[in-house]
């Protein structure tokens, strides 16, 4: 018997060795696809094969992922219903998160007098699951973003500090606003609006980035959870801004804005032609809807989903999320009649700020392979 790899020796390997365990890994990898990323980790360490075959599933898990929570699901004293479905589902996504958006009513979590009544949320829906613009009672989404090949996604969070209203340009180039060719979108909310100073800290945040050739979405909401923000937990009197930012050649993106004239279903449904025109590829796509608080059922006359609803008819398969705001950021990117792309920096800083108003706009991450 020869010693394998002895000194001065040559060795090769047994082709129907390499065979059996070229098929044995392909059988565990289509095995593997059909479970859950936690349950992926816990079988990863059983053995070397085992731990290569996970690594491969993963990398093909590259699609967002979302988690929602309505009316169907609250009713409990035990928590927020957002919190106990995201609870369970974690247990079966078929993705490992890396940046995670999550939003829910704000009545749930805070108090204030001068906040109440903004407990409006519209989570997600797809081809099979209708968007439902929920007004009243709870609700929330959170959406899953994964590693994404090509597509660098960026949170971002300034505190407004009354001694020093100053934002230094590393701290928006380190997040990717700025110095960044590849910046595509920007979702941008102001927090705690509700608080003296905030709104203008806001302005002072987006006027940074404005005038770029960027998508901008979002709005102004109550509160902020944050588990990655420095001070844990946030003073509840602590105002500032939060977001997203979105960078990579391989994403597209259009926005469409409802003014205060689209107030019944054929003006709605224009509004949706015309973002269906901008031609956004709606595979590996997100819908986003950001709406005035005035808005919604009572005016559309007491007609509920209608926004959402138009949005569905025109993408089908297209996610939507988003929730009803105290003021609306974001701008008409396409031009009445031609449907061509403008570019955002031709848009005024100050119409860049709405009220009674709803923004739409789709985030495309690329084909997935």
């Amino acid at each position: 018997m020869e010693p394998v790899g002895g000194g001065g020796g040559s060795s090769s390997t047994d082709p129907r060795s390499t065979y059996v365990l070229s098929n044995l890994a392909e059988v565990v990898e289509r095995v593997f696809t059909f479970l859950p990323a936690k349950a992926l980790l816990r079988v990863a360490g059983v053995c070397r094969l085992w731990r290569e075959c996970v690594r491969r599933v993963l990398r093909t898990h590259r699609s967002v992922t979302w988690i929602s929570a309505g009316v169907a699901e609250a009713g409990h004293l035990e928590g927020h219903c957002l919190v106990r479905v995201v609870a369970e589902a974690l247990e079966n996504v078929p993705i490992l998160p890396r940046t995670v958006l999550y939003m829910a009513d704000s009545e749930t979590f805070i108090s204030l007098e001068e906040c109440r009544g903004h407990k409006r949320v519209t989570p997600m829906g797809s081809g099979s699951n209708r968007p439902q613009e929920i007004e009243i009672g709870e609700s929330g989404f959170a959406l899953l973003f994964p590693q994404i090949e090509g597509v660098k996604i960026q949170p971002f969070h300034f505190i407004k500090d009354p001694k020093n209203l100053t934002l230094e340009r590393h701290q928006l180039t380190e997040v990717g606003l700025l110095d960044n060719p590849e910046l595509r979108v920007v979702l941008v909310f102001g927090y705690n609006c509700c608080k003296v100073g905030a709104s203008n800290y806001l302005h002072r945040v987006v006027s940074t980035f404005s005038n770029m050739n960027i998508i901008l979405a979002g709005g102004q909401v109550d509160n902020l959870s944050s588990l990655t923000c420095e001070k844990k937990p946030l003073d509840i009197d602590a105002t500032g801004v939060v977001g997203l930012s979105f960078s990579g050649h391989r994403i597209q993106s259009a926005t469409v804005l409802l003014t205060e004239d689209v107030n019944d279903d054929k003006t709605v449904e224009a509004a949706m032609q015309r973002l269906k025109a901008a031609n956004i590829p709606e595979q590996n796509t997100i819908g986003f809807m950001f709406a005035c608080v005035g808005r919604g059922f009572q005016y559309y006359r007491a007609k509920g989903n209608v926004e959402a609803d138009a949005f569905r008819k025109f993408f089908p398969s297209v996610p939507l999320f988003g929730f009803f705001g105290n003021g609306e950021i974001g701008c008409d990117r396409i031009v009445t009649g031609n449907f061509i792309l403008r570019r955002c920096n031709e848009v005024k800083e100050e119409d860049l700020f709405h009220s009674y108003t709803t923004i739409m706009a789709l985030v495309h991450l690329g084909t997935t392979k």
